[in-house]
C-alpha cells in the first residue's frame, strides 16, 4: 500500500486543552488510487491529509508512506521523504512573491539537486496551460493562473503521491472545473497516488473511492462507480 493508517489518533493544544480531533482512522490507499476526503467543516478532513503528509504528527496510532514510518520520523527526515516522495496543493496558493511562476517551481526541484530544475519547470508550467507566463510573478498572476503554479510546483518533481486539500476551494466555478481537470491529468500523467480533500461533490464523484467523516471518525466509504469506467 502506498499510504497505511492504523487506528491513528490526533489530539491538539487549544485555548481550553487538549482537542481531540481524530479518533482511531484506519485506511489503506493503493498505487495509483484517488481518494476523496469529504465531511462538514470540523471534521478533521484536512488534519487527516496533513498526517498523511507528515505535515502534522499523530499523537497515537501508526501513518506510514510507502512502507515509511512516518510517525516515527525527525522534521528533518520527514522534510527529505516529502521532498523525494510528495507533492501538496493547496487552498491558500503559498507561492512565494518575490520569485516568477518559474522559480516558484523550479525551486524544490533545485533543492533536490535535480540539474535540469528549470528546464523541467518549464515543461510542467507549459503543461498546465502556463508557458506563456513563466516570468511573471504571483501578484500578476490570476487566482487560477496561481494554483495553476502551484499544482506545476506539486507535480514537477514527479511525487509517488499527491496530496491536494480544497484545490479549487478560492476560485470561481469555471476555473475550479478546469484545476480540476488539470489536477487528474497530472496524476494520470505522472502515475501519482492522489489523496485530496475537498467540499465540492462533482469533484469527489471523480475519484475511485470517497471517504466522509464526521467528528474526527470514518463515517462511510463510498466506491464511484463512475470514476472506475
Amino acid at each position: 500500500m502506498v499510504l497505511s493508517l492504523r487506528d491513528v489518533e490526533l489530539s491538539l493544544q487549544g485555548n481550553a486543552g487538549m482537542v481531540d480531533i481524530l479518533h482511531g482512522i484506519s485506511l489503506e490507499v493503493a498505487k495509483g488510487d484517488t481518494l476523496g476526503l469529504v465531511g462538514p467543516s470540523g471534521s478533521g478532513k484536512s488534519s487527516l491529509l496533513m498526517l498523511m503528509g507528515g505535515l502534522e504528527r499523530a499523537t497515537g496510532g501508526e501513518v506510514k508512506a510507502l512502507g515509511n514510518d512516518l510517525t516515527a520520523m525527525d522534521e528533518d527526515q520527514l522534510a527529505r521523504f516529502r521532498r523525494s516522495h510528495m507533492g501538496v496543493v493547496f487552498q491558500s496558493f503559498h507561492l512565494i512573491p518575490t520569485m516568477t511562476a518559474l522559480e516558484n517551481v523550479a525551486t524544490p526541484l533545485e533543492l533536490a539537486g535535480v540539474t535540469d530544475a528549470f528546464d523541467r519547470a518549464a515543461e510542467e508550467l507549459k503543461a498546465v496551460g502556463l508557458g506563456h507566463r513563466t516570468d511573471h510573478y504571483p501578484a500578476q498572476l490570476s487566482g487560477g493562473e496561481q494554483q495553476r503554479v502551484a499544482l506545476a510546483r506539486a507535480a514537477a518533481p514527479r511525487p509517488d503521491i499527491l496530496l491536494a486539500d480544497e484545490p479549487t476551494g478560492n476560485l470561481d466555478q469555471a476555473t475550479g472545473e478546469a484545476i480540476m481537470d488539470l489536477l487528474f491529468d497530472l496524476r494520470d500523467r505522472h502515475g501519482s497516488t492522489l489523496v485530496m480533500v475537498t467540499h465540492s461533490t462533482e469533484l469527489a464523484a471523480r475519484c475511485d473511492r470517497t471517504i466522509r467523516l464526521v467528528d474526527g471518525r470514518l463515517d462511510a466509504e463510498t466506491r464511484n462507480a463512475k470514476a472506475a469506467e
